[in-house]
């Protein structure tokens, strides 16, 4: 029974199949077809009106602001800086000075400052109605640098090191101030070339740079007496007067070298003998070397203070006239 009229079922679905199919006739199959055309037709009716007002609102953009000479640029607000002006700005980055403000790229302008050496940041704005405002950081050189024994005419375009240890050619604005700078001397190492705009690696780098921080503590212009710092060996540096004086320092005590170097040449200039060398590491019975020649004393003799008021002068003499005079 159960088989009966699950045979009749099949049979019954199976007719009602070939009756709709029947029923679909060629006339309601146009029908259809026009249906979905109007569909189409509408849709692309509206495509077609919202291209025409994104046109149209992209034509009034380019009329209101890409194609109007209000905002052309005007001024380039160039910050002070000693590394580069407006002209060399313009030249460098190829901005176009006639384009409008809206059609400059800021940010590739920025990328591309940002690759100048001396140069440690960057940032562009635009300011309506046609002003382009740069603002860059210049690094400051503490010293000219170089491999031992590279001849350092201290010229535009040669390498100076920042505070940070980061080499950059100096710019010819930059070049008054740090043509009377020190060189530091590094080893050279296979595969450590000095190359612009990357952080020197070599540790030497820090502990002259140590040293010449701590020549300079009271008076920053006290740079400007000593010709070249350079590590001897692997416990002392040697510091070049530019009088001739090689002075020995340790990697470390500082302060108190400083201190007995700035008494050592000061008793020289008075009692009229030059220094060749002297080795400050030791704290007492600092040994020393004398040239042949004689220097002319102080034209005001001055006596010879007390051991212990000696002492405590030491650390306010003015090294900067103590190492000129030596």
């Amino acid at each position: 029974m159960f088989n009966k009229r699950r045979t009749s079922q099949a049979r019954q679905h199976s007719r009602m199949k070939r009756l709709e199919v029947r029923v679909i006739s060629p006339r309601i199959a146009w029908f259809g077809c026009l249906r979905a055309l109007r569909k189409g037709a509408k849709l692309a009716v509206v495509l077609a009106l919202a291209g025409v007002a994104g046109w149209g609102a992209w034509l009034g953009v380019q009329r209101a602001l890409l194609d109007n000479p209000e905002f052309r640029l005007q001024v380039i607000d160039l910050n002070p800086n000693d590394a580069l002006d407006e002209r060399e700005l313009v030249a460098f980055t190829g901005l176009d000075v006639q384009a409008n403000l809206f059609k400059i790229d800021t940010a590739k302008i920025r990328e591309r400052l940002l690759e100048r050496a001396e140069l440690s940041g960057a940032a562009v704005e635009r300011h309506l109605p046609g002003t382009l405002i740069v603002r860059v950081t210049a690094r400051q050189p503490v010293a000219w640098i170089a491999l031992a024994d590279a001849p350092v005419s201290r010229n535009p375009g040669e390498l100076v090191v920042d505070a940070g240890g980061v080499a950059f050619p100096c710019a010819a604005r930059q070049w008054e101030a740090a043509r009377q700078l020190p060189v530091i001397r590094l080893p050279k190492r296979e595969g450590e070339p000095l190359v612009a705009g990357q952080t020197v690696r070599q540790p030497e780098l820090a502990r002259c740079v140590r040293l010449l921080t701590a020549v300079c503590g009271t008076d920053p212009s006290s740079a400007r007496a000593i010709e070249s710092i350079a590590q001897a060996n692997a416990w002392s540096l040697d510091l070049t007067t530019r009088t001739g004086t090689v002075a020995t320092f340790g990697l470390d005590d500082h302060d108190r070298q400083v201190a007995d170097l700035a008494a050592a040449l000061d008793h020289a200039s008075r009692q009229g003998y030059s220094i060749a060398t002297i080795n400050l590491i030791p704290q007492r019975n600092i040994p020393i070397t004398t040239r042949t020649e004689t220097v002319t004393p102080r034209a005001t003799p001055v006596s010879e203070p007390a051991p212990v008021e000696r002492r405590e002068d030491r650390r306010s003499q003015d090294l900067k006239a103590i190492l000129n005079r030596g």
